[in-house]
């Protein structure tokens, strides 16, 4: 990368032209270029999941998807869209509520119920079942564990390397929802061991980093957050679980290229290496994302442009804002 003055690109597709382009028709209310991108997009499970998530985000305030499910009622692409769509409305709905405010069990209802018909307009796919373990948690009181189990290996079934398959669970057994630290860090750990080579799973623990720093910032008040959160990002174990994911994924990748649909993945392991002192590790990844990137997990700790740039800078990627 050449060392000139960094100016990091969010863009909020992750550098998929096709999904841009999609997106804006819903924002005229055209449900056509949904419709042409999924069904270019076929068995790609990986770009159709992250498709389907970010159209879903883009669809929630909307009626597009409901005007492409009048238009084509048995479109299996339509059918897991406004599965995403419902699920995505659901957690809006109980963020508008608030922590802790157990949102109408029928709106959850209907979220699963999208979720469960769209699994059987394409019994292959496993994006449904994505959206149904997501929206599993937004149950007060989560779901039993024989569903949840029998959700989870229809999913892995169909897809056993999802990383977003495997962050909702993760997600699930988090202490923020239904689980503890412990059980979401032996989750992640557990996927991460079974991985082939190449394979991006392993960065679940550096998720798990992220996911506990938040609770524990939303748990705890001023200085005793501070305190405990001094050696977060680069105690011996946080250290040793940045190395490991870089030679388990990284390191074992056939070449550099980074899909859009690992942008954050990537950006999540690069924000361990940076804040665990593997500067190394940080360069060579902040090298392959170059201007691209997610705003989260940066934001977590600040304006997540400046800290890129920083950490550009005082890596010896780039001079840096100012420079």
């Amino acid at each position: 990368m050449a060392r000139d003055r960094f100016t990091p690109d969010f863009d909020p597709d992750c550098g998929d032209a096709l999904l841009t382009s999609a997106r804006h028709d819903i924002v005229i209310g055209r449900w056509q270029g949904l419709r042409d991108l999924l069904r270019a997009t076929g068995a790609d499970w990986l770009s159709r999941g992250h498709r389907t998530r970010l159209l879903a985000q883009a669809c929630a305030g909307s009626t597009t998807v409901e005007s492409w499910l009048a238009a084509e009622p048995h479109s299996a692409d339509a059918l897991v869209l406004h599965a995403a769509t419902e699920t995505v409305r659901a957690f809006t709905l109980a963020i508008a509520a608030g922590r802790g405010v157990p949102i109408d069990r029928e709106r959850i209802d209907t979220a699963v119920l999208a979720c469960l018909r769209a699994t059987d307009a394409w019994p292959e796919d496993p994006t449904p079942w994505v959206s149904l373990i997501s929206a599993a948690r937004l149950y007060p009181a989560g779901v039993r564990r024989r569903e949840l189990a029998r959700w989870w290996d229809e999913l892995h079934r169909r897809d056993p390397y999802s990383v977003e398959g495997h962050l909702q669970v993760l997600h699930y057994y988090s202490a923020r929802w239904h689980g503890s630290h412990g059980l979401m860090y032996d989750f992640a750990r557990d996927a991460a061991g079974v991985a082939p080579p190449g394979c991006a799973l392993p960065v679940l623990v550096q998720y798990a980093r992220v996911e506990e720093f938040r609770h524990t910032l939303d748990s705890a008040k001023g200085q005793q957050a501070a305190v405990g959160l001094g050696q977060h990002w680069n105690h011996d174990g946080a250290v040793g679980d940045v190395r490991r994911t870089w030679h388990r994924w990284i390191a074992g990748r056939d070449d550099a290229f980074v899909a859009p649909a690992e942008l954050r993945d990537l950006n999540h392991l690069a924000h361990a290496a940076c804040h665990a002192g593997t500067t190394d590790i940080a360069s060579a990844v902040l090298r392959m994302l170059g201007r691209r990137a997610t705003r989260t997990p940066w934001s977590y700790l600040g304006d997540p442009a400046r800290q890129l740039t920083r950490w550009h800078r005082d890596l010896g990627l780039t001079r840096g804002d100012g420079q």
